[in-house]
């Protein structure tokens, strides 16, 4: 009699658990997206490159058209932003490798890559706080507290691209070789004082990832889209800030305001004009 009470009890609480991983939280499994593979790139002869332009551009993520890749911020209903995306693989799974940006936070050509070590020092750093003893509130006692980087803070990415005219094929597409998260630079009084690369991606490895990783479509939740697939369909906005010149510099650093802005929108027509020069005979 006490073995059949003690099976009923262990059912009755177990009956719950087991129901709830059985739960399908929507109409049908999306397992499309998670299985798929990062279409090629087509294969690309130095002889057949009339036209190459090296271009760096800032994806800002406050424009609306960004949101895809900045929310949610924290993962929800099957969904990560982009960020989170690239913390799985880097701290998680392993399978994406991190570069270091340098001392001066400008060297964007995958020289120095990072252990797992330096990046979880770096990805989940520990702030002093200074609080008043519980035994002299006169006496200030450093508190150490968890800062880690939130996708939040990451509001900014940096894309590094080439511009290619394949006159094999006759069209002038981007392959995008890397791209860095730029985290949010605040000061003292918490006032925003600009954005730094926390490392470089490169773009070529970075596709198996994001072609795996379900990103939002707008009007649509079968989840069809992955974070890959906006990449390579150029579906965000962005502002071109530097472009290969024999000074080494950014457009920033000559033309500010507006000028910066209608400079950057010279290079967008000129590659345009590449493509369309081609077939204007």
């Amino acid at each position: 009699m006490d073995i059949r009470i003690r099976t009923l009890v262990a059912a009755l609480c177990l009956g719950p658990v087991l129901n709830a991983q059985t739960v399908l939280d929507g109409a049908y499994i999306k397992e499309h997206t998670s299985t798929r593979r990062a279409i090629p790139y087509v294969h690309l002869r130095e002889a057949d490159v009339m036209v190459a332009q090296r271009v760096w551009r800032t994806i800002d993520l406050r424009e609306k058209i960004n949101h895809a890749l900045y929310y949610p911020l924290e993962p929800s209903q099957g969904r990560k932003s982009l960020f989170d995306v690239i913390l799985e693989g880097l701290l998680e799974n392993g399978s994406l490798t991190a570069y270091d940006p340098g001392v001066m936070l400008q060297d964007d050509e995958f020289t120095r890559p990072l252990t797992v070590g330096q990046l979880d020092g770096m990805l989940n750093g520990v702030d002093t706080v200074w609080t008043p003893s519980l035994d002299d509130p006169d006496v200030l006692m450093p508190v150490p507290q968890p800062d880690p980087v939130t996708t939040g803070e990451v509001t900014r990415y940096l894309l590094k691209e080439d511009w290619i005219l394949d006159k094999q094929r006759g069209v002038m597409e981007p392959r995008i070789i890397g791209l860095a998260p730029l985290r949010e630079v605040r000061g003292d009084d918490g006032e925003l004082r600009g954005h730094a690369p926390l490392f470089w991606l490169y773009f070529p490895e970075l596709r198996y990832v994001l072609a795996n990783a379900q990103a939002f479509e707008r009007g649509s939740d079968a989840g069809g889209r992955s974070f890959d697939r906006i990449f390579q369909d150029r579906l965000f906005s962005s502002t071109i800030t530097k472009v290969s010149n024999a000074y080494n510099r950014s457009i920033i650093e000559h033309a500010t305001g507006v000028d910066g802005l209608l400079e950057g929108e010279a290079v967008k027509e000129r590659l345009f004009h590449a493509e369309f020069d081609l077939w204007n005979y």
